[in-house]
Parts: structure tokens; C-alpha cells; sequence
């Protein structure tokens, strides 16, 4: 009697979950953003958006914009440098006093960094130190939302390629995609997850380049992205067109910036750019800009009024 009572117990449950599989899933709780949703970028310094944007992106130690869908961007990988000019920004001293076994140290145990922004890269190496990283975002995230943000950007998530420890052999890089990967995974989570009080509602969560995991980011929950470049980076190759790894992943949830720094490298008549036009954001909004958000934006996004402050949309 007890083994038919098993086979019985066993035949009741894979009925439920029949019946549980054609029943419609819940819907999540947070909102996403608005599809081709114009959107801007102020992780620089937050300023009063234009009236016809609807999705803006800020620091998430700023104040979330009124009346708009709301990104917190967060530097997920690295840890930046201290501004003594701005102690809003920079939170490598805050890891040094808390968590310095989470900053990559290169064989002469100096800090590796990203050189570009003079970032100290976070050390993903181990599965203790991955969840101790995605705890701290876990509470960065709740603190977003707390904040008022609608979803978060996690940056550098290919921190990976700048890992290599230049007091040993070069191009040895010290992080992994795959470590890497498995931190993306726990944020998603967290991310959806995101407390506040009561509310349980929790936030979306955006890929930010690293086109090569669309794939795998999108599998695991990832809502919409944000690509810088992108169209830079494409080309007419058949093989790299990195703002259709996007796109096949998310659709219309994409937001692309392209840099008016880039623009003066375009290449004209390069028949590896046969769009011509005047740049490389034009070529951008030809190809996408009928069905994603592509604008135009100074390096340093900084605020407007600032000399160096650019900013189209199309």
C-alpha cells in the first residue's frame, strides 16, 4: 500500500503541475520603462530633464526626477575614487574601511584598475566574496528604492577584460566571465526583490553593454538594457553588430547613447559605415530610432549649462 500511495502522491503532483503550468504567471510587481521612451542620461550630475524625456538615469546617491521613470545607476564592479570636491561621489574609501578584501590587488598587491576611470576593480573570485558583493547591492538596491528609483543600472559588468595584473604577465586577467556572470545572477534577484518595509514590490534591472551575455543576462531575468556605443562598435560586420545583441534581447527596451567624442572619428565614405550622414549617432538613429530611444551625450554627461554639455535625442 505505501508504494501505490507514492505512485498515486507522484501522479496527483505532476497533474497540479499541469495545471499550474497553463495558468497565466504573475505579472511583476515593478513597472518597466517606457518602450522608446526618451530617454537621458545624467549619472554625471542631475539636472531638469526636457519635458519630452521620460526615462532618466542618475547616480544613486541622487534624487530621482519628478514625473519621470527613474534609473539608479550603480557602479557594480568597481569602486570610484573619491572626490574630496564632491563627497557624493566615490566610494572606494568606504571598501577600504569595510570590505578591503573585496578590492582586486594584483601579485604585488597593488590595486588593479580600470585605467580609463582610475576605478579599483571589485574582486569576484571566490563564491564567499560574490555574496558578500551581492548582499551590498542587495542594500544599495533597497536604499534606490527607498529613494523613489523605478529599476537599476548596474555598470562594469565586464570588469573582467580589465583584470589582467600588470605586475605579472600581461593579458593574465584575475576575474572571469563566468564569476562575473554569477554576480549578474544574484542581482537580478535582489534587484526584483527590493524591500522597502512592507513593500515588496521590488525594482526591474538593466543590462549595461557587455553585449556577448544578452543571451544569458535576458534568461535570467534581466529587463530591458541601457548601450553605450553601440553603433560604434557595429559597423556593417555580419558577424558584430553589437546593438543587435540588444535589441534581440529586449526589443523596444533598449536605450542607447551614443558620444560626441566619437564623432569626430567617424569614417565618411568607409564603406564599413554605408549609412553616411554625419556621424555615428546619425547612422544610429537611421537604423533605431524609429523603434528604441537613441541620443547624443558629452562624455562626462555633464549638467546642463555646463560649456561642455551636449544633448540630442531622436
Amino acid at each position: 500500500m505505501g508504494s501505490r500511495t507514492r505512485i498515486r502522491a507522484g501522479v496527483v503532483a505532476a497533474a497540479l503541475a499541469g495545471v499550474c503550468a497553463l495558468l497565466p504567471s504573475a505579472a511583476p510587481a515593478y513597472t518597466l520603462p517606457p518602450a522608446n521612451g526618451q530617454f537621458d542620461y545624467q549619472i554625471g550630475a542631475p539636472y531638469t530633464p526636457v519635458s519630452a524625456v521620460r526615462v532618466v538615469s542618475r547616480d544613486r546617491l541622487a534624487t530621482p526626477a519628478s514625473g519621470k521613470y527613474n534609473v539608479c545607476y550603480v557602479n557594480a564592479f568597481q569602486a570610484q575614487t573619491n572626490d574630496p570636491g564632491n563627497p557624493r561621489i566615490g566610494d572606494l574609501a568606504w571598501f577600504e574601511a569595510n570590505y578591503p578584501t573585496l578590492l582586486l590587488r594584483g601579485a604585488d598587491g597593488r590595486y588593479i584598475t580600470d585605467p580609463d576611470w582610475n576605478e579599483v576593480l571589485l574582486d569576484t573570485r571566490t563564491s564567499t566574496k560574490r555574496t558578500t558583493l551581492i548582499g551590498i547591492l542587495g542594500a544599495w538596491f533597497d536604499r534606490c528604492k527607498a529613494d523613489g528609483f523605478d529599476a537599476i543600472e548596474p555598470d562594469n559588468l565586464d570588469s573582467w577584460y580589465r583584470s589582467d595584473d600588470p605586475s605579472t604577465a600581461r593579458y593574465a586577467e584575475l576575474l572571469t566571465q563566468s564569476n562575473n556572470v554569477a554576480v549578474m545572477r544574484g542581482m537580478a534577484t535582489e534587484a526584483h526583490n527590493a524591500t522597502v518595509g512592507s513593500d515588496r514590490s521590488g525594482l526591474a534591472i538593466a543590462q549595461k553593454n557587455t553585449g556577448e551575455v544578452a543571451p544569458t543576462l535576458d534568461a535570467a531575468g534581466y529587463d530591458f538594457a541601457i548601450a553605450e556605443e553601440c553603433q560604434l562598435y557595429s559597423g556593417s560586420s555580419t558577424t558584430i553588430r553589437e546593438c543587435d545583441d540588444f535589441t534581440s534581447a529586449y526589443g523596444s527596451l533598449v536605450y542607447e547613447i551614443e558620444y560626441t567624442d566619437n564623432e569626430p572619428f567617424y569614417p565618411g565614405d568607409d564603406p564599413d559605415y554605408p549609412l553616411g550622414g554625419t556621424g555615428f549617432y546619425a547612422d544610429a538613429c537611421r537604423a533605431r530610432g524609429a523603434s528604441i530611444s537613441v541620443i547624443l551625450r558629452d562624455r562626462y554627461v555633464t549638467p546642463s549649462g555646463d560649456p561642455a554639455y551636449e544633448y540630442r535625442a531622436c
